[in-house]
């Protein structure tokens, strides 16, 4: 049973781009798996608050995802 976890800021997508990830990650894995699987592909996503994630040792909130994703630097 393929277990997938998705780690996201909080308020960076909304929920059909959820629903998107989902149906496309179990794809994804139904492909490399086989068919049979699709029904115990469990896919979860995590959501954390702005400020709880940082890269660089930088903390990120949706607005600088928002901004990075329009290609304007956070």
């Amino acid at each position: 049973m393929p277990l997938v976890t998705i780690d996201v800021i909080k308020d960076v997508f909304t929920p059909k781009q959820k629903q998107d990830l989902i149906a496309k990650v179990t794809h994804a894995m139904v492909e490399v798996e086989g068919e049979s699987l699709r029904g115990v592909t469990w896919v979860r996503i995590n959501e954390f608050e702005g400020g709880d994630w940082a890269i660089d040792g930088k903390a990120l909130r949706a607005s600088d995802v928002h901004a990075l994703a329009a290609g304007v630097a956070a």
